[in-house]
């Protein structure tokens, strides 16, 4: 049981990454009261821009580590620029937020199919590699912890959870982090306040859109390295764990791991021989039946922001 565990734990880190940065995107966005369902299409945006930077970077720079790490930053503001979009119909004309996150899904994966057929022959965008993963320094060396954290680590790995350990610092211990799950509870009282609730529900949805922008980005230079105009539902699994971890960063990042866990089980069981006994759709279908008895046994009690999915009339004009 514990060579089964020591194989996959590595991969469940490498698939739990992307998912947790996007989650922690759409925390912020839902901490300020807009609810972004759009984590799909913003993630498979983010994978596209990513490919397609480092696809044609690849011919112009030497260093291969500098041209990942710009298709990431490229990612991101393609994210962000993208999710202005839902920002400004949910808070500026106040759309059904449901709808337009749904519109922005159908959108991103057409349009983004669309562009890589014209811009390079195929729907499909490949690059030559992402990056590789390496032991830890004397921390790999610890007896079992070494083998399970710091063993076939990528540098993202450890981006990812400082975002995350600082992304928490700002939610609970500033005055932006105040401002922002103020207007998520009783943005009526956080505009009587002074706060500019449009404001920060706009900061809110951008950062959701570069978080998600790099968490679709993550997927090509660590697992698949093509982009094929999907990220396979990654997007509602990372909204199903914000669910799960009830809006907290370290819930969060609990849910997805769980989530990452059940699905690496899924997608390397052909390999592990002691898993092959098991048929292979019982495997695949795991991961989402372990999702919906999650959300129905925590839906109960659920601590969402009072005010997420309401639109808001500023008294200011």
């Amino acid at each position: 049981m514990w060579s089964i565990i020591e194989q996959i734990f590595p991969y469940a880190i490498i698939f739990t990454i992307p998912l947790l940065i996007t989650a922690l995107g759409g925390l912020f966005s839902e901490r300020s009261g807009i609810v972004n369902i759009a984590l799909e299409g913003l993630m498979v945006i983010g994978a596209f821009s990513g490919a397609l930077s480092i696809h044609f970077l690849s011919g112009v720079l030497d260093n291969h580590t500098l041209v990942l790490w710009l298709g990431l930053l490229a990612a991101i503001i393609a994210g962000m620029l993208f999710s202005i979009l839902h920002a400004f119909a949910s808070i500026n004309l106040n759309a059904d937020q449901i709808i337009s996150g749904t519109a922005i899904n159908l959108i991103a994966t057409a349009l983004t199919v669309f562009l890589a057929r014209n811009m390079t022959g195929s729907g499909n965008i490949r690059i030559s590699s992402g990056f590789s993963p390496s032991n830890v320094p004397f921390l790999s060396d610890i007896p079992v912890i070494g083998d399970l954290f710091f063993t076939k680590t990528y540098p993202t790995t450890w981006f990812v959870l400082v975002i995350l350990f600082v992304s928490s610092f700002i939610l609970y211990k500033t005055k932006f982090g105040l401002r922002l799950r103020s207007c998520g509870e009783f943005p009526q009282a956080a505009e009587a306040a002074g706060i500019n609730v449009r404001r920060v529900r706009y900061s809110g949805v951008l950062i959701s859109g570069a978080f998600a922008g790099l968490g679709g980005a993550l997927i090509i230079v660590t697992q698949s390295g093509e982009f094929t105009g999907t990220v396979a539902g990654l997007g509602f699994l990372a909204l199903a764990s914000l669910i799960f971890g009830q809006w907290k960063p370290l819930g969060v990042l609990a849910a997805t791991f769980f989530f990452g866990f059940a699905s690496t089980i899924a997608n390397v069981s052909q390999v592990i021989p002691e898993l092959a006994v098991i048929p292979p759709i019982l495997l695949k279908i795991f991961p989402y039946v372990v999702t919906l008895i999650a959300l129905v046994i925590f839906s109960k009690s659920s601590q969402a922001p009072k005010a997420v999915g309401e639109t808001f009339d500023s008294g200011k004009r």
